[in-house]
């Protein structure tokens, strides 16, 4: 055993330090997603006897309307959360400057990624409640009658987004700002020889080398998109009349609130909703890998 280690040391020492971690990744992420998968084909109360039901779940699914509004709504978060990672980048780009006071900016706009989202819901619900809420209060300053925005079937949705973009940009901003860190000053001294500036400058020299940083920011940003539980129950608990669930609010309901306790259906909803991020990180390291291939 001594002589094996010894002739396959360097090959054997990384796999000795990932194991304690790739242990956990299969046991709480691995295992749990085909349990999930396994129970969506029953139906089960999650204490008594599960019967199987093939794909009934799934079926149901086809023709239940709350299904659609929450996959429409994620659909909404995630075309609008994405805005995240642009106004990050720039906002990284500006506070990347060696002028007076900098840290002083980099502290306030660090500030809502260290704020727990349950604060971040309730801070809003403050901004947008009727009668008093600032929001409300500038509407009605503006227009002459303020507008509930979470009371509101058309807004409630978009008012909560704003709420998760506010800690997500801050987030997205730190990824790039570690990012610019590691930007190769030679490349950009030769660009600038060469007569390239501004969005120039942006595009062929600085983006190119924040691809790493781009695409964690991108995935993490999906991710938080299609996860979007906690703002919901905080600020709205699915409501005016369920128009603000997205699938993994709709999917604790089913499963594990007062209306629900249907395991199996809850579950079937994970599943369509594993399979949407699947998709879309999927396609994020194809491109990725292709990418970098290429060079």
């Amino acid at each position: 055993m001594s002589r094996y280690w010894k002739r396959n040391q360097l090959r054997l020492a990384p796999w000795l330090f990932l194991a304690p971690g790739l242990a956990m990744f299969a046991v709480y992420v691995i295992i749990p997603i085909f349990q999930s998968l396994s129970i969506s084909f029953y139906d089960w109360d999650g204490l008594g006897e599960a019967v199987y039901i093939g794909t009934d779940n799934y079926v149901e699914l086809i023709d239940d309307e709350a299904f659609y509004i929450s996959l429409k709504n994620n659909v909404i978060w995630l075309a609008l959360y994405l805005l995240a990672v642009p106004a990050g980048l720039f906002i990284a780009i500006f506070l990347n400057q060696t002028v007076r006071g900098i840290r002083i900016y980099k502290s306030l706009f660090f500030f809502p990624f260290v704020i727990s989202q349950v604060v971040v819901g309730l801070m809003f619900s403050w901004f947008y409640a009727p009668d008093f809420g600032l929001f409300y209060k500038l509407i009605e300053l503006i227009t002459g009658q303020g507008i509930a925005i979470l009371a509101e079937e058309d807004y409630v949705t978009y008012g909560i987004i704003v709420a998760g973009l506010w800690p997500q940009i801050a987030y997205v901003m730190i990824l790039y700002l570690t990012g610019l860190n590691n930007v190769a000053p030679d490349q950009v001294e030769a660009a600038r020889l060469d007569g390239a500036k501004g969005w120039k400058m942006l595009w062929y020299v600085i983006l190119p080398q924040l691809r790493p940083a781009t695409f964690i920011a991108v995935v993490v940003t999906v991710i938080g998109a299609l996860r979007s539980f906690d703002l919901v129950s905080i600020m709205t608990d699915g409501g005016p009349w369920g128009s603000s669930r997205v699938l993994s609010f709709y999917m604790y309901e089913q499963a594990l609130s007062e209306y629900g306790f249907r395991m199996g259906y809850g579950a079937a909803i994970a599943v369509v909703l594993f399979a949407i991020m699947m998709v879309f990180i999927s396609g994020f390291i194809w491109k990725m890998w292709r990418d970098e291939t290429e060079r």
